[in-house]
């Protein structure tokens, strides 16, 4: 008995240790506290946004029709009607990542989510390098009640780069298929994601050069919704930056608005929305007022 009572005992004191070594179990997340989170993997958590940086909806000029297309299919969305994941691509700098943050404020806002318990539309970021990570991030965000937009910007995957298998089998094709709480808005400057020289690389040197190009171009086919972004005209570029200073209150006539932003395209060397922006930046903090938050 006296060798058994010192096994058992052992036992207990391995088992103790064990305990002691194990991970703390993950806390479960607190959608409550913010609309808006960033995704962090190491460790798993949802960092609550306290101010999301983004425009009014009504600041964003001559992305009118990408606007009520990504706006209809959000609204679907969190009224928990059938919605296709997003792919904003093209030009830089003309609002692909301000028009996701805003959608997902003006819809909140229009239909009345969050408020006295209802479920509520968040928004939660997850950084490129984080994408193989996606999947424990549904698993946190299938458990809850609340909707969720998914969103990563810059989207992109270089030579040599796999990741983007797994995203394939998450956004559609896989077994567990995207939580239907959820949806994936994602941000490019490539339609396909992929660089061109790279799926030429593809097509070049496959014995069967089709299917090589089908396997890259195939994630992109996984966003039902396609928003194409093309660089600002002038006349757009000047609607921007007006809409920008009217906003603001910036005290400043027309025509000198009119010189100033276009002289600062010309050194910018284009036209767009971020352009417009930093023009503003910089026209408010000359004339010594501050933006409104």
């Amino acid at each position: 008995m006296s060798d058994e009572k010192a096994i058992l005992d052992r036992l207990d004191r391995l088992a103790a240790a064990l305990d002691r070594l194990a991970p703390p179990a993950a806390a479960r997340p607190d959608f409550a506290a913010a609309e808006a989170f960033v995704w962090q993997t190491t460790p798993e958590a949802f960092l609550p946004v306290t101010h999301v940086n983004r425009q009014p909806l009504s600041l964003l000029k001559g992305i009118d029709r990408a606007a009520e297309q990504l706006l209809d299919n959000t609204r679907r969305f969190a009224r928990g009607l059938p919605a296709n994941n997003a792919l904003l691509w093209g030009a830089r700098g003309m609002g692909k990542s301000s028009l996701v943050k805003a959608a997902q404020a003006e819809v909140r806002a229009e239909l009345g989510l969050g408020a006295k318990g209802r479920p509520d539309l968040k928004l939660v970021e997850i950084h490129r390098e984080d994408i193989a990570a996606l999947p424990a991030c549904l698993a946190h965000l299938r458990a809850s009640h609340n909707r969720f937009i998914v969103f990563c910007d810059d989207l992109s995957f270089d030579r040599d780069d796999t990741s983007y298998k797994s995203l394939k089998a998450v956004l559609e094709g896989g077994i567990e298929g995207r939580p239907e709480n959820v949806v994936f808005y994602a941000t490019s400057n490539r339609r396909h994601l992929m660089p061109r020289d790279m799926m030429e690389n593809e097509r070049s040197t496959a014995i069967n050069p089709s299917e090589a190009v089908e396997e890259k171009v195939s994630l992109s086919d996984r966003f039902g919704l396609w928003l194409g972004f093309h660089n600002a005209t002038q006349d757009e570029f000047l609607a921007m930056v007006r809409s920008y200073a009217h906003h603001h209150k910036l005290k400043i006539k027309d025509d000198a608005l009119v010189r100033e932003a276009l002289e600062w395209s010309m050194t910018r060397g284009g036209r767009s929305g971020r352009v417009a922006w930093q023009f503003i930046q910089d026209l408010a903090g000359r004339l010594a007022q501050k933006l409104q938050t």
